[in-house]
């Protein structure tokens, strides 16, 4: 009798399990939609480390169904992204304005909330938790659970009405808030705003093209390990533009969170592991043989240590 109680309660639990996590996905769906779909103008700050970055997005299709999207940066220097369909353009303080040709726009949001969440299922799990009210609007709180100690978690308030972003946080397993990206203006339009029309008429900088240098290549040393579910995205060899030295450079993705591993001659034989915070982002520095690793991504730091330990020259480079 009792192991059919049991048996009764892992049922229950499982099923319960399972329709969290089929609600969490459907609202990740319309999300994904919704952030493609819709013509919308709003305003969110970036909180990290006591301090606060605000921005403002528009987006919006026009009448030939091409998405237009502006990012800008309020404080500081003026920093713009500008989006037409596959271009995108940075319009930056300490560089001519550039474009290139993408979908996706690297800021704040991470851009698999525009995609296909599913793609990111075999690393974490969504979990629908309930109601909540942010910005004045009833909100669905939907959690992004990293299945293994290797990465944070990701906690989603999503507007009732529009399923679009109302605020999201990074979280340790633990429950520690690293950083959180609070909306506070939200507005839903049928038609574009001024400032996308104006884009759609805009003429764009051309497209730079990528230097031969910068383009992937055999590289001479090899990440031994990363977390599941991570995979190399981009690799190159290039010079420091501060500096002019010679570095390797190394991208990787588990869709949601991108890590970049740096390779570069040191002077120093051996240095202590340096690790700097920004938020939910770490950056570690060390040196090993007179080699210096440097990892930046959103992750812990013994996972950034981790990577960082596991790199190896390999045995057939001429750089030995």
């Amino acid at each position: 009798m009792r192991k059919l109680i049991v048996l009764l309660l892992l049922s229950i639990t499982t099923s319960a399990i399972a329709t969290e996590n089929e609600q969490a996905t459907s609202w990740l769906q319309k999300l994904s939609l919704s952030l493609k779909q819709l013509n919308f103008n709003t305003s969110f700050v970036v909180v990290k480390n006591n301090q606060a970055e605000p921005y403002h997005w528009f987006h919006g299709i026009n009448e030939g169904g091409e998405e237009l999207e502006i990012i800008s940066l309020l404080n500081g220097p003026r920093r713009d992204v500008l989006r037409k369909g596959s271009i995108v353009s940075y319009i930056e303080p300490e560089l001519p304005p550039y474009s290139i040709a993408t979908k996706q726009i690297s800021g704040p949001i991470p851009t698999v909330f525009r995609g296909d969440m599913s793609s990111i299922s075999s690393s974490y799990d969504f979990v629908s938790v309930g109601r909540s009210r942010v910005l004045g609007r009833p909100a669905q709180l939907i959690r992004i659970v990293s299945k293994d100690q290797h990465r944070f978690g990701y906690w989603l308030w999503l507007d009732q009405e529009s399923s679009l972003l109302l605020k999201f946080a990074l979280i340790t397993r633990t429950g520690q808030l690293l950083e959180q990206v609070q909306f506070t203006h939200l507005e839903i339009t049928k038609h574009l705003s001024e400032n996308l029309k104006q884009l759609e008429t805009a003429e764009l900088p051309q497209i730079s093209e990528v230097p031969k240098s910068f383009q992937e290549n055999d590289m001479a040393w090899r990440v031994g390990w990363l977390p599941n579910g991570f995979k190399r995205i981009k690799a190159n060899r290039h010079r420091i533009s501060s500096t002019k030295q010679p570095v390797e450079f190394m991208l990787f993705s588990d869709g949601l969170v991108n890590v970049s591993v740096y390779i570069n001659n040191s002077a120093d034989k051996q240095r202590a592991v340096e690790y700097v915070m920004d938020g939910a982002t770490v950056v570690l520095n060390q040196v090993n043989k007179g080699f210096e690793v440097s990892v930046v991504g959103k992750i812990p730091s013994k996972t950034a240590k981790a990577i960082a330990d596991s790199i190896v020259l390999l045995a057939k480079s001429n750089n030995q």
